[in-house]
């Protein structure tokens, strides 16, 4: 798992990610409705109307709206950018767990303790539809995402599929006209319903808190006190059980598809995450929490991210590492992609397969580490438990059908970092943390020993950056010594330049600028989280942040870019940066007295 955000906070009961804008709602259990920006960390605005916890939230796909669902039996229905409740819908007779916007028509879904599923409609304000059938409370209730149908849970330990068909048919009809004979409960003067059952589910042998529809295939997941996630098939005449994912050993909160992905993510009141594999319907990860029961899950519409309520707070996280590995020599950019070793000419743009990779490994590349001398990479793989972590040693073939490439033999070896240090030489930091010299044949040549340190580095032929908790030390592997070191907290990337005269070592809200003996020649702190950085060939530092891209001088100055663009993908970043270049008015500026970095002027 990685955090990309996390809250503090009263218990958290409801999720909903924003389609478009990088938002998350929280609703809470002390009634309070929080709205954050993830990505810079920041809390927006809170709303506090509701009396009593809050447990259903949901952001609209195109109007600037958000439903929200509480104990105190309403259903409101705010205006983010008015920053008010627009109106309140009553009816439910008990708790509201859960409340949901359609994707295309104007109806909301609730579902509450009083055993009863209700739809809405926003526009006219009024209950068009009362499910009913349940006869515990109904803990959720969701639309399909295409379809005329309804899925929910209840603590009667059924999950059941409802076809609304009939109401869309009646209410969204040309010429269609509500009745006054029609009442609210969705029977008209002749006994035909607009909403039946199509499918009871039954499976599961304590009540379900959860369930949801697969956004493409016709399953269903469900996630029950039973401590048990099950999946569901249905087609037109019939529903079953497919299978069972047995391993949490407390009450399952919460479970939904990943929307990409042949995965299934669960949370559970045993204080875990899990993560399942659909097609073998076994575990893959396990995410724990000390203290905190989890209470609800929520996948974001487009991106790779997820969010997670607990007892304390929320966070928001991504399952695995999407930024590419890669390295730069010359014009040419390696990098790893759907199993195979890329390669792209900065100079035509084109963009070749030049090697296909050896599988097993359930991980992605973590780091790669280029040869130019022999044409060999080395290619990490960094495992959730580092000890299991392993480097693929390649020579890259001199010619290969870019259509068809070759699949050379690889050597692989235990290892968590691998980065070459000689034209026939590479270092190793193994599981137990210290240095491995060896060969072009992967046979370890020498042991070093080396200060304690969590990862190597490049630092030129027959040199490393060692990094601990602390700071960066560089080690002459040769004279196995430290000629120098600095302080700065857990480095997460080293850039260097060139020419290799300078480096810059990036860690999560702070860059330092060093010379080749590493001696600091600035420091930059940021509020917000640093992602990548490049060297423009004139040394300028060019550095993107999860919102900006700006650029520093090894001097001291640094400004944000006239015109910013976003990185559409944390790992295409460097490609972009390689295409920047030195305007004049930087220069004119870079002649000027250098000043603190705490009073850097603005060149918006």
């Amino acid at each position: 798992m990685l955090t990309k955000f996390e809250t503090k906070s009263a218990r958290v009961k409801g999720l909903s990610f924003h389609p478009k804008r990088p938002w998350i709602l929280a609703s809470l259990h002390n009634g309070v409705i929080q709205l954050w920006d993830y990505r810079m960390c920041t809390l927006i605005d809170k709303f506090d109307e509701h009396d009593g916890p809050v447990r259903g939230i949901d952001f609209h796909k195109q109007q600037p709206l958000f439903v929200s669902g509480g104990d105190d039996y309403k259903i409101k229905v705010w205006n983010y950018k008015l920053r008010r409740c627009l109106f309140t819908l009553l009816g439910h007779l008990d708790y509201i767990r859960t409340t949901f916007f359609h994707h295309e028509y104007p109806w909301l879904l609730s579902a509450s303790d009083d055993q009863t599923i209700r739809i809405w409609n926003w526009q006219s304000r009024t209950c068009v539809c009362v499910l009913t059938g349940h006869n515990h409370y109904v803990m959720c209730a969701q639309f399909h995402p295409s379809e005329d149908l309804v899925v929910s849970a209840s603590l009667d330990q059924t999950v059941r599929v409802w076809d609304i068909s009939g109401l869309r048919k009646k209410n969204l009809s040309p010429g269609a006209v509500e009745t006054e004979v029609r009442g609210i409960t969705g029977v008209d003067l002749f006994g035909a319903s607009d909403a039946v059952v199509k499918h009871v589910l039954e499976g599961h042998d304590r009540g379900v808190n959860w369930a949801a529809f697969h956004p493409s295939m016709p399953l269903i997941v469900s996630g029950a006190d039973d401590r048990q996630v099950k999946i569901w098939r249905m087609n037109e005449s019939k529903a079953w059980e497919l299978d069972t994912c047995r391993g949490h050993y407390n009450n399952v909160s919460c479970a939904v598809f990943h929307p990409r992905q042949e995965l299934i993510l669960s949370n559970s009141e045993d204080k875990s995450i899990r993560v399942w594999d659909m097609s073998k319907r076994t575990g893959v990860q396990t995410f724990r929490r000390d203290h905190d029961r989890f209470w609800v899950l929520g996948a974001h519409p487009n991106l790779n991210l997820f969010a997670a309520g607990h007892d304390s707070g929320m966070l928001v996280f991504k399952l695995e590492r999407e930024r590419p590995a890669y390295a730069v020599y010359g014009n040419m950019l390696y990098y790893v992609k759907d199993r195979f070793l890329r390669q792209l000419d900065f100079n035509s743009s084109k963009d070749t397969a030049v090697m296909q990779l050896r599988s097993g490994s359930k991980f992605p590349v973590f780091s790669m580490s280029y040869n130019p001398a022999e044409n060999a990479v080395l290619l990490c793989t960094r495992a959730t438990n580092l000890e299991n972590s392993t480097y693929d040693l390649y020579s890259i073939p001199r010619d290969s059908d870019s259509q068809n490439p070759d699949a050379p033999e690889g050597k692989r070896s235990s290892g968590l970092t691998a980065v070459w240090v000689a034209r026939n030489r590479f270092a190793v930091l193994d599981r137990m943390h210290s240095l491995l010299i060896k060969n072009l044949k992967n046979e370890i040549v020498k042991k070093v020993q080396v200060p304690s340190c969590e990862e190597i580095f490049y630092a030129g032929t027959g040199s490393l950056l060692l990094r601990d908790a602390d700071g960066v030390t560089l080690f002459d592997v040769q004279q196995k010594r430290s000629l120098a070191t600095v302080k700065i907290a857990k480095v997460k990337y080293v850039v260097w330049s060139a020419d290799t005269s300078h480096v810059a070592l990036l860690a999560k809200h702070a860059i330092m600028i060093c010379n080749r003996k590493l001696e600091s020649l600035c420091n930059i702190h940021e509020n917000i989280r640093v992602k990548s950085g490049a060297w423009d060939e004139s040394g300028v530092f060019i550095y993107t942040t999860s919102n900006h891209i700006k650029y520093a001088l090894t001097s001291g100055w640094r400004w944000k870019l006239r015109r910013p663009w976003m990185s559409g993908a944390a790992g295409s970043v460097w490609a972009r940066l390689r295409c920047c270049r030195v305007t004049t008015r930087w220069w004119r500026c870079a002649t000027r007295e250098p000043r603190t970095l705490t009073s850097s002027p603005s060149c918006t």
